[in-house]
Parts: structure tokens; sequence; C-alpha cells
């Protein structure tokens, strides 16, 4: 067993603190990794918090985790010590359920083990997640981080990162299309870059001016304050072949459907509370309305290999892991361009 520096909550509403956890030595198939940098997920702060029901603590969250192999287990094939790698946001799954062998593990039948706040399907003990200095994951879970992307930069492609390319490519954006992103936050502003990277026309709908400037910046071709306007929505009637809708606060979904093109689809990355949807804003284009989650294992590291090969990262801010309770109320501000990342090495200074 090794003793690892962690951060965790104990409670919905304590502030994280330092705490001492305890990873195994890899098993068969297991690497130990040592982590390097961990982004931080808004995913991270509703899960310690309760938000999405309640919790077993000690909990140590962080999912967009990279370091490098310290040690393997018997049998690993894939990785060696000193490989750049990547755990994203889970790490185990049934294996033999329709999804699994699809390679799309997010969706297994028995459920994902969660990186964190999940249950370690042989041992039953809670998993704990990245906001510390070591994990063991196997190796089936790991992902490769190529040459040529920057650690810390690539921490939340694991993520933000293929929550937004998972949809690009199961929905069939191709080159030319036109695409719209709503909302530009941590998953908006990956959307904006893989977006272009992938040769569509990118648009940014904001209910605001204030990030034209940033958005653009980013690579969009435009920006439109949407708001709840309506002259706004005929402006851009049946302009996108895709949305991707990434804000979590309610809104109307009639209004964006309107910009779909006939057979255009609108998709759903945010879990803000329920709104009501026309018929007629699907029936009369043959729009789609559609959800995603994350993307598998298999995918995850086919987006990884393409930021690599076109220069896509995340827009970060480095923090210690000291800083990680401001970063939640900075988060929940929107005062962050475009995703914190721990700094592992700051466990020590802790």
């Amino acid at each position: 067993m090794h003793k690892t520096a962690a951060y965790a909550a104990t409670s919905a509403t304590s502030p994280l603190a330092p705490w001492t956890l305890e990873r195994r030595a890899p098993r068969t198939g297991e690497v130990l990794i040592d982590i390097r940098y961990c982004g931080v997920c808004h995913s991270d702060l509703h899960t310690v918090r309760g938000d999405w029901g309640p919790m077993d603590y000690p909990l140590v969250p962080g999912h967009e985790i990279v370091g490098h192999v310290a040690a393997v287990g018997e049998g690993v094939s894939r990785y060696k010590v000193g490989d750049a790698v990547g755990v994203g946001c889970f790490v185990d799954s049934c294996r033999a359920c329709e999804h699994c062998k699809a390679g799309e593990e997010q969706y297994c039948a028995e459920g994902m083990v969660g990186t964190y706040a999940g249950r370690d399907r042989s041992t039953g003990e809670p998993t704990q997640g990245g906001y510390s200095t070591r994990i063991t994951v196997h190796e089936d879970y790991v992902l490769r981080i190529p040459e040529g992307l920057p650690l810390d930069r690539a921490a939340p492609l694991l993520c933000a990162g293929i929550t937004t390319w998972s949809p690009l490519k199961h929905f069939g954006l191709k080159a030319g299309d036109e695409l719209a992103v709503v909302g530009l936050g941590g998953l908006g502003h990956m959307a904006v870059k893989l977006g272009v990277a992938l040769g569509a026309n990118v648009t940014v709908l904001s209910t605001s001016e204030g990030k034209r400037a940033d958005a653009l910046a980013l690579g969009a071709h435009a920006f439109e304050v949407v708001g709840k306007d309506p002259a706004a929505g005929k402006k851009l009637a049946r302009r996108f072949h895709m949305i991707l809708d990434t804000a979590s606060a309610a809104h109307d979904y009639n209004l964006y459907l309107g910009m779909l093109k006939v057979d255009g689809t609108m998709v759903l990355l945010g879990m803000p509370e329920p709104t009501l949807v026309g018929a007629g804003s699907l029936v009369m284009a043959r729009r789609r309305l559609a959800g995603s989650l994350i993307g598998g294992i298999r995918e995850t590291q086919e987006m990884l290999d393409f930021c690599a090969a076109n220069g896509v990262v995340s827009d970060i801010e480095l923090i210690d892991i000291a800083d990680i309770n401001d970063a939640y109320e900075r988060m929940l501000r929107s005062d962050v361009r475009y995703r914190f990342v721990i700094d592992a090495a700051s466990f020590g200074a802790a």
C-alpha cells in the first residue's frame, strides 16, 4: 500500500481539507500513476456538496488526471514506467454488456465505476479521485497522453474534451457544417476549439455581449447574443446543422431548436432544470433533440490523438491544491477562463 496525500471533503458543507489515503500496489493488469495535474470540473463541486444526491465521505474528487506510470502489475502490456498517461471519468465497468463490448463503457448496463464516488468492483470500497498524488487503475481504463500535448493543458481533455468530442463525432459533424455552441465555459470553449479543428463554421450563442472577444479569440467564426429575444431566434432560423448546448442553467430549448436546419440535431450536455419542449419545434423540420454523456476509452484516445495532431488544448489557470476552495467559489461565479488545473507538486507545500 502507498500512503498518498490528498484533499477531501468530509461532509457536504465542509471545505476540502488535507487527508491521507492508501493506494494499493498494482495488482495483475494494473498501473500505479504518479499524478502530475488534475483538472477541476464543475461536477466535482456538485458531487462533494451533495447536489446530485447523498455521498459517502471522506470524498476525494477529481477525474481529469494526468501523470506518469510509477509501477506496473503483472501482465501489463500497454504501459511501462515513465509513460505519460491519463485517467478520465471512470475506472472500471462490467466489460461484458453490449455497450462495454462496443467500446462505450460510459453507458455500461451495470453502471460505469466513477473515478471518484463510485464503488470498486472487486473490493466494494469507495473510489477516490485525482485531488491526490497517486492513483491505481487497471490498464484497460488508462489513456496514453501523446507527445506534444502539455500535461497541464491536456488534463481537462479527459472530461471537458471528450464530453464535447463524442457528440460532434457521433452525430456526424462534417467540415463546412454550421455548428452553434450554447455557453462558453469549460465545455463550451472545448466545443469551439474542436468544432473549428474539425472544419466546421462555429457560432457561439450567448445571453450577453460579455464573451464576444473571448469567443472570437478561441477561433469562433461568429458570436450572436440570443437571450430570450424572439427576434434573435428569427434572425438565426434554420441556420445550423448542429447545436451543442453546454448550458447548465434553465433555458428555453424551443428557441434554439428553431435555429436548426431540417434534420438538424441539438445535443444537450448540461443538465438544467426540466423545460417543456413543444412538439412543433421538432416535427416541423424533422429535428432531433438528443443528449450525450462522455465517451468510451477508445473514443477518448482518438480525441487525445486528434488534439495532439491539431494543437488543441484547454485554456487553463494552474492552481495550488491549497487554493481549491477558493477555486470552487470562483467556479460558482463563472470566474475562470476556462478550467482550473491543480498542480500536484503543490501537495508538498500544503
